[in-house]
């Protein structure tokens, strides 16, 4: 049985309301100004409000205005009962959250159809937010997921690892990687799927698992330029996949210090040896993003690690912040962050990001943002 609260202070109006409307099976509950009007809908959260425009201790715009910033009243539907026509009175009545009106002196029929359609449209609401409120929970359940595939921390006698992964939603199309080829080599890599949410996630996931597994057919995996071209083939856009994405990937040799790395359309990653100076070189191979053309060539580069250098490797996501007032900070001032960041004593990616905050106070990631930091000993 439908609940709805009348809120009028004219009695006569109240008994003609609750009497026409209790004979259609509905649970009335009454109000006599405003005040009482929100307490009782606290109360009982009615599936509609009928409620008059003029009344003392706050009138009906000031009622259905807190009924609507109320959340377990959202889906509420509102009548506004008046005998205000004009069309600017409507037009207040709508931005206060209005959902309907009705004109005084009330047609009862007409008050039976719109009570049968407000009816209908808040079944509607409530069914939506339940919706919402479940695929939240699924895309928690997906998220929770995600962050317990993703690798902890490494710490090694030569080396450390750590990332930090800032979804734009719950769910991004970032993922990295780090694992132990033999004893010798280990690999990591960053990945970044175009689009955002679960249908950028779901590839970025497959690639983890597939990576993992070393699932790919005919692939050297101490190659990144082998790895990049099976990821190629395997992961070609298409008619029903229209995802591709970029990585760049490493291969480290810890015995020789040697790093040998191939990227696809990626951002450099950039190394950092802390001498007098910080000395800096942005490591990036030519190469489209995996999955726009087939058979595209990749090529590896690679050069040695000095003691006391530290590898960056991110998304663009960390310096392409807002695009909507076009603050594009770039790749440069990203740099110059890192050697100020480099030249801290504790460093820890959270204190990197705090220093993105404090370097544009009025950010807003749009895209996915992820980073490793790679310290060698």
């Amino acid at each position: 049985m439908a609940q709805i609260l009348i809120i009028d202070d004219d009695s006569a109006t109240q008994l003609v309301l609750e009497r026409t409307l209790s004979v259609q099976g509905y649970d009335i509950t009454l109000a006599s100004d405003g005040e009482e009007g929100l307490i009782k809908a606290k109360a009982i959260c009615p599936a509609l409000i009928i409620c008059d425009w003029i009344m003392p201790r706050k009138n009906g715009l000031e009622v259905c205005s807190q009924i609507k910033s109320t959340p377990e009243l959202s889906t509420t539907f509102f009548i506004l009962l008046t005998s205000l026509d004009s069309v600017e009175d409507r037009i207040k009545g709508l931005d206060a959250g209005a959902d309907d009106f009705l004109c005084k002196p009330i047609e009862m029929n007409e008050l039976k159809a719109r009570v049968r359609a407000g009816l209908r449209l808040h079944q509607l609401s409530k069914d939506l937010q339940n919706q919402k409120q479940l695929l939240e929970a699924e895309l928690a359940e997906a998220a929770e997921y995600v962050s317990t595939i993703l690798p902890e921390p490494l710490q090694h006698p030569s080396l450390c690892i750590n990332a930090c992964f800032v979804p734009s939603r719950q769910l991004g199309g970032d993922s990295f990687d780090y694992f132990w080829l033999d004893d010798r080599h280990l690999v990591f890599y960053l990945l970044d799927v175009s689009g955002h949410g679960l249908r950028a996630s779901l590839p970025s996931l497959a690639v983890i698992n597939l990576l993992r597994s070393r699932g790919l057919n005919n692939v050297d995996y101490y190659q990144p330029d082998s790895v990049l071209r099976g990821l190629n083939q395997t992961f070609q856009m298409s008619d029903r996949n229209d995802k591709y994405f970029t990585i760049w990937y490493g291969v480290y040799n810890q015995q020789e210090r040697r790093l040998t790395y191939s990227s696809a359309g990626h951002p450099p990653a950039i190394l950092l040896t802390q001498t007098n100076t910080t000395w800096e070189k942005r490591l990036k191979t030519p190469g489209v993003p995996v999955g726009m053309f087939p058979d595209i060539k990749y090529v590896n580069a690679s050069c040695n690690i000095a003691a006391n250098s530290s590898l960056y490797v991110f998304s663009d996501g960390i310096y392409e912040i807002d695009q909507q007032t076009n603050s594009h900070w770039g790749l440069d001032r990203l740099i110059d962050l890192l050697k100020k960041y480099q030249q801290t004593p504790e460093r820890d990616l959270g204190r990197l990001l705090q220093y993105v905050r404090n370097w544009h106070p009025n950010f807003q990631f749009e895209d996915d943002l992820s980073i490793l930091q790679i310290d060698f000993s």
